[in-house]
């Protein structure tokens, strides 16, 4: 079986790098600055754990690599203006937006947008940096040298979020997770509850869109699908064409995580539906030091990431599943003492969700 490199050594690197390990697929997380000559890229599948990069010694060489899937998608969903532009031209749902060039456009944005405009910088700005809010008459908060690296979309009042995690392989067959749903808080997502039977309806429409995306594109892999529920309906907010932080409770509450479903699909495995039987939850610790404690509770499967532990940085997940929901509730509120009150509000959410 071909190796796997993986453009990019953080943690999602490393968990793919995990889920090979059993089907004795060696997968390669490698850091951009590494030298081409240290990695052995000659003759394996390319994929990346993140969807823009700077070009590096090692990053010129894999652009030329036949074997890196989705090269040429990556830069196109990692520029906001060209997403919504596809998705546009699917004529997928999603807020109502614009580009953002200058400050004499504020008028207009604010006349067809209405009086909350969420405005995200077309590269980067992820986890709640390089995104702003901004109402009528606050224009003057928005930095001046933003303009023309931004897009501008209307505030949503949605109901609550949900993600849609799937795959397609180079024959077209595309295989989902149920719908995840999704607590975010100063955009960060903090956790995540999923059940088996999802709601039918938004289950339907999640897996026509992102189809269609997939399908379009021709992707080859896993890529996520992040949602606002308005309704009875979703708008698509954005897309991810990578194994996703919303996605990470598949380790244990799917048959096949999301690693092993995207190694399946570069490398033409069989990629059969994933067995899903009980409710998950995963809760992120963002600059949290690690606490053996969480393990004296039966449930709670650990995935920490040996990162340096700093303000605002993933550095680990918890993941819970169990099939009788009240027994998740239980565990969640016996975790509450054991971990910092930060965390409380997301494990009160899932609590809710599990009711």
């Amino acid at each position: 079986m071909k190796p796997v490199c993986v453009l990019g050594n953080g943690q999602l690197g490393r968990m793919l790098r995990q889920a090979g390990e059993p089907l004795g697929i060696a997968v390669y997380p490698v850091g951009l600055d590494a030298e081409p000559a240290a990695v052995p890229y000659q003759h394996a599948i390319i994929t990346a754990e993140i969807e823009r990069w700077p070009e590096t010694a090692l990053t010129q060489v894999l652009a030329k690599h036949t074997g890196f899937v989705n090269r040429e998608i990556f830069p196109r969903l990692a520029d906001r203006l060209t997403q919504k532009q596809l998705l546009d031209k699917l004529s997928l749902a999603t807020a109502p937006w614009q580009p953002l060039n200058s400050a004499s456009e504020w008028q207009g944005i604010f006349q067809q947008l209405g009086s909350l405009a969420i405005v995200k910088r077309r590269i980067g700005g992820y986890d709640g940096r390089g995104q702003w809010r901004i109402r009528a008459g606050g224009e003057h908060e928005f930095p001046a040298e933003a303009y023309g690296e931004c897009i501008v979309e209307q505030g949503i009042n949605f109901s609550g979020e949900v993600s849609l995690v799937g795959a397609r392989n180079r024959r077209g067959q595309c295989v989902f997770y149920p719908l995840t749903h999704n607590l975010h808080e100063d955009g960060i997502l903090r956790t995540s509850v999923v059940f088996p039977v999802p709601d039918t309806n938004l289950q339907h429409q999640a897996e026509t869109m992102l189809s269609s995306i997939l399908n379009e594109l021709n992707y080859v892999g896993v890529m996520a699908m992040e949602c606002f529920i308005v309704g009875d309906n979703l708008l698509i907010n954005e897309l991810a064409p990578r194994v996703h932080n919303s996605g990470h409770w598949t380790q244990n509450g799917a048959s096949i995580s999301q690693f092993e479903l995207h190694l399946r699909a570069i490398l033409d495995l069989p990629m059969p539906q994933p067995d899903v039987s009980a409710p998950s939850v995963m809760i992120n610790l963002i600059g949290t030091d690690v606490n053996q404690q969480w393990l004296s509770l039966p449930l709670i499967h650990l995935h920490w990431y040996e990162k340096e532990v700093r303000a605002g940085r993933k550095v680990g997940h918890l993941n819970l599943n169990h099939p009788d929901k009240q027994t998740l509730q239980q565990t969640l509120e016996q975790l509450k003492p054991m971990i910092d009150n930060v965390y409380w509000s997301g494990i009160e959410w899932a609590q809710a969700k599990l009711s």
